[in-house]
């Protein structure tokens, strides 16, 4: 779900703002489109998850955000016990929209709530208050109990005593989930051209680690465990759909720059709204890349993934799943990690150590070769 009302300084997301003329259109290119991959893929079951992303999917005004839940559930078949998670932003929601989600099915909610520190959230170019937030967030957790939240750490200007408060009032609340993130630059968004002007300033990489520690440190105290480098949750709740990814299975997706993984498929549509428009509309394939993942990749990216889960991966279970096997294609890579102290390992099974949870990235990339 492209639409926003506006576009965040951080955000590289397909994402289009101030054009709401253009959900109508988009209404009617969804529905096509998933009725296109129901007639192509005639095997699909019920699904385990569903996952809306955005965007912000409760932008929507409430009669169109009626009419796309429809969409949904005509055109995807879920399993009963099904996961059904949509994105909102805390000035999105109002009482009317939760009964809604509710009423079709929903029954978990991220919130993009990024900090409770006003200063700090019109440095992200977010538009509600902290207070607004903590109410939103209570409100949302009396219709739809499994709330999860983002947060953002290392923000300009932003102190570990700052962000102690942030997550300190994260645990407070009636939240099941929390996705952590330290502040990215990325190419293309103002915020990376604001840094190389100057007018925007990083965080000291030492005080950054120091953020993500406490977060650690403090939900776990709060009974949300850490599961996954940048996620934590109550027991029971850990996020099914992300779950898939980082287990290598596969997935469908619909949407302006969603990205499938199908029978060692992967396709993703254009990121363009308008284009993705248009080729709907002309009864064209919205897909602009496709690519066929290999055995060997296949088993590597599930590797490089799986690794970023604090359990760890089982390798003799990733090897019978796939017919490769990690620890002899990536002996060597091994051997380096385990003598840096980056992983440990008892049998097949190797997980991050302590030290190997700051550079979780470091040891994906030893997967990918």
């Amino acid at each position: 779900m492209p639409f926003c009302r506006h576009r965040c300084g951080y955000c590289n997301f397909s994402v289009i703002a101030d054009r709401d003329d253009l959900i109508r259109r988009f209404l009617i290119a969804i529905d096509t489109e998933l009725q296109f991959i129901g007639r192509h893929a005639q095997t699909i079951p019920p699904l385990d998850t569903l996952f809306v992303g955005g965007g912000t999917p409760t932008h929507l005004p409430t009669d169109s955000l009626e009419r796309f839940l429809s969409i949904l559930c005509n055109r995807v078949d879920l399993q009963p016990d099904a996961e059904w998670s949509m994105e909102a932003n805390p000035e999105d929601i109002t009482d009317e929209k939760l009964a809604l989600l509710a009423d079709y099915g929903v029954n978990r909610l991220s919130l993009g709530i990024q900090s409770f520190n006003d200063r700090k959230l019109r440095t992200l170019d977010r538009s509600h208050s902290g207070e607004y937030a903590e109410a939103t967030i209570r409100r949302a957790a009396q219709v739809i109990p499994n709330v999860s939240i983002d947060l953002i750490f290392a923000a300009p200007g932003e102190s570990p005593a700052d962000w102690h408060r942030d997550i300190r009032t994260a645990a407070s609340l009636p939240i099941k989930h929390v996705s952590t993130y330290a502040l990215t630059f990325e190419k293309g968004t103002s915020f990376w051209s604001r840094r190389n002007r100057g007018t925007l300033t990083t965080v000291d990489e030492s005080d950054e680690l120091a953020m993500y520690d406490d977060a650690r440190n403090v939900f776990s105290e709060a009974g949300l465990a850490h599961y996954e480098i940048s996620n934590f949750a109550r027991s029971g709740f850990r996020c099914r759909h992300n779950l898939c990814y980082w287990s290598g299975d596969g997935w469908y997706a619909a949407g302006p720059g969603a990205a499938a993984f199908v029978d060692g498929q992967r396709v993703v549509n254009h990121r363009s709204t308008t284009t993705y428009l248009k080729r709907i509309e002309n009864g064209e394939s919205p897909i602009a890349e496709s690519e066929k993942i290999s055995d060997e990749q296949a088993a590597r990216e599930s590797a490089a993934f799986g690794v970023r889960l604090i359990d760890g991966i089982d390798l003799a279970l990733l090897a019978g799943r796939t017919g490769i096997p990690i620890e002899s294609l990536c002996a060597v890579e091994l051997d380096q990690l385990l003598e840096q102290g980056l992983i440990e390992r008892v049998e097949h099974r190797i997980k991050l150590t302590d030290r190997g949870i700051h550079f979780a990235d470091t040891v994906a990339s030893e997967f990918l070769g």
